[in-house]
């Protein structure tokens, strides 16, 4: 298949999300968001930095995900209890938290994002397809740390205006890349945390030697995150002496019987 397709359904997924978000916003304003983040003194939830700071500890740190369902896999696990999970991946030795939120592909919510901030006290971050700076004032206000910024997804212009953005709220971004040209885009705009996402949006096959492949192109001092069909401990052993400092995990985690315990298992 062609790049072209790749594009084009992620042009469909992007002006799903811009009507979701006008519709919203008619629902709360932006001046509402805003006078509950004054009100609260704070849009993040525990510091500046602390989501970088988490991911770049000793060892390899991982971002475990809660995620209801996949466009590809479908439903990953009936019945699940987020704070069940979230405090279970907390106990098993994540470094931060990963939420979808997207409701139409995802079934995510962002009751889903305010339930996680309940449960733990971990980094949180939002995941999604953030377009708006609405997006943003809502991941603050539901208590995130951090939010997903795809530069597939997104216009150089406002990439960097996304993430002025969210600095200014007290978020750090993850800013995800698929290949050498988009992680060109992401250094140009001074991304200072990079998500390098093994899954080829074509197919929606996933490759983790994408991670290896692209990793002497990382802008110097960035925060490396590998995301995707992370399998296993000696995979993450061999990113970790690569030089990747987190990895991210959602289906694995999702789909096993004890989530907890399958963590601690791939970080033995």
């Amino acid at each position: 298949m062609s790049g072209d397709w790749r594009v084009s359904i992620l042009e469909r997924i992007v002006e799903e999300t811009r009507e979701e978000v006008a519709a919203r916003r008619e629902r709360v304003p932006a001046s509402a968001l805003e006078s509950e983040l004054d009100a609260s003194a704070s849009g993040a939830s525990g510091g500046e930095g602390r989501f970088e700071a988490a991911l770049r500890a000793p060892g390899m740190s991982v971002i475990a995900e809660h995620k209801r369902r996949s466009p590809s896999a479908g439903t990953l696990r009936d019945g699940a209890d987020l704070s069940e999970i979230v405090a279970g991946y907390e106990r098993g030795g994540a470094a931060a938290l990963s939420v979808l939120t997207e409701e139409r592909h995802f079934a995510g919510s962002l009751d889903d994002l305010r339930a996680a901030r309940t449960a733990t006290g971990l980094p949180l971050l939002r995941k999604d397809f953030i377009v708006d700076p609405y997006q943003l004032l809502e991941s603050a206000a539901a208590g995130a740390d951090a939010v997903l910024l795809i530069v597939a997804a997104l216009d150089f212009e406002t990439l960097g205006e996304l993430q002025a953005r969210a600095r200014e709220l007290g978020l750090e971004a993850l800013v995800e890349v698929h290949d050498a040209r988009e992680l060109e885009l992401a250094g140009r705009a001074g991304a200072r945390i990079i998500g390098i996402n093994n899954r080829d949006l074509r197919d929606f096959t996933v490759d983790v030697e994408r991670t290896l492949a692209l990793l002497d192109q990382v802008p110097a001092g960035a925060t490396v995150v590998s995301e995707s069909g992370i399998e296993g401990a000696q995979r993450i052993r061999e990113l970790r002496d690569a030089g990747v400092h987190a990895v991210l995990i959602g289906e694995r985690l999702m789909r096993a019987p004890d989530p907890e315990a399958e963590l601690r298992s791939l970080l033995a």
